[in-house]
């Protein structure tokens, strides 16, 4: 498991909190090609800085507002005050084009990536231009905010978005895979990054205060011969990778909200998010037209 399972602070490197499958990253991971994922801490004032190379990234402001400056070009993004306050500004970038991301007044902000050559222009999506679904129904209803996909943004190779599944709530559900080149399935490595916290409601007492302690539950399983076995606790940034395999769910303990940005991009001809359902579960689906999406949703800022 631990191939696939990164806590905090396990794939660091330099200024990055998190530096997994870029072409930069010291953390090996073996057989790893499409997909990659940095997270950075921010003090006031403080920068990080990539190299232009042959990578199309996406910048995420996870908590705060950043600058990001695209080969001399900069790129206000409003940002929020954490990943459950909705969604953010973010800002697609391309390839072969040098990125600078700053904070006046710090913050933490991810870059989603994959390798690609088809050059596609830089794209600033402004938050109130994501599309925002609520998927599922009782308590498999989460919110997704869907800015990467193929259907908001034009990009060569990869997929993203965000999730934010309420407090007791399932998602990642039914589990599914994306492993194959087939007909009604496309080949997708999946990076998970995962932010919890104490759900609005809960206990804030200096008891409950001290005990508390966010978290959630991710789940992946073999599919076919290749071994896989993933049942991890999860807290604000942590990683867990996704090769091959049915997974899901992923868990939102109860009284705790559960977050996760989704990056993903394979090799195949189109980039489209083609899946399986693991077919023990797959009928949970057709239950969810006589249930209300909980009415938690959606989360706003």
């Amino acid at each position: 498991m631990a191939e696939w399972v990164y806590p905090l602070g396990t794939a660091k490197d330099g200024d990055w909190q998190v530096s997994l499958g870029g072409h930069d990253s010291s953390t090996a991971v073996d057989g790893w090609e499409h997909t990659g994922l940095k997270v950075a801490e921010l003090a006031p004032g403080a920068s990080v800085s990539l190299e232009a190379t042959g990578e199309e990234r996406i910048v995420v402001p996870l908590a705060g507002a950043f600058e990001v400056t695209v080969d001399g070009v900069v790129h206000s993004l409003r940002g929020r005050t954490s990943v459950f306050a909705g969604p953010s500004d973010v800002l697609y970038t391309g390839i072969g084009r040098s990125v600078e991301i700053s904070s006046a007044r710090g913050g933490r902000v991810a870059v989603a990536l994959a390798p690609a050559k088809a050059e596609y222009p830089t794209r600033l999506v402004r938050a109130e231009e994501t599309p925002v679904e609520l998927r599922g129904a009782g308590n498999c209803s989460r919110q997704v905010h869907n800015f990467g996909t193929p259907a908001a943004l034009e990009a060569d190779r990869f997929i993203v978005c965000e999730v934010i599944t309420p407090a007791g709530n399932w998602s990642s559900y039914p589990p599914h895979k994306h492993d194959e080149e087939k007909d009604g399935e496309t080949f997708l490595e999946e990076i998970y990054y995962f932010e919890t916290r104490l759900a609005p409601g809960s206990p804030t007492g200096s008891e409950a205060a001290a005990g508390q302690d966010p978290v959630g539950y991710a789940r992946v399983y073999a599919s076919d011969e290749r071994p896989i076995e993933v049942n991890a606790e999860v807290r604000t940034g942590d990683v867990v990778l996704v090769p091959y395999g049915w997974h899901g769910p992923a868990m939102a303990a109860p009284g705790y909200d559960l977050y996760y940005l989704n990056v993903m991009a394979g090799p195949g001809r189109v980039r489209e998010w083609l899946i399986s359902d693991d077919p023990h579960h797959g009928w949970i689906r057709s239950t969810w037209d006589a249930q209300q999406v909980d009415a938690r949703l959606p989360f706003t800022a």
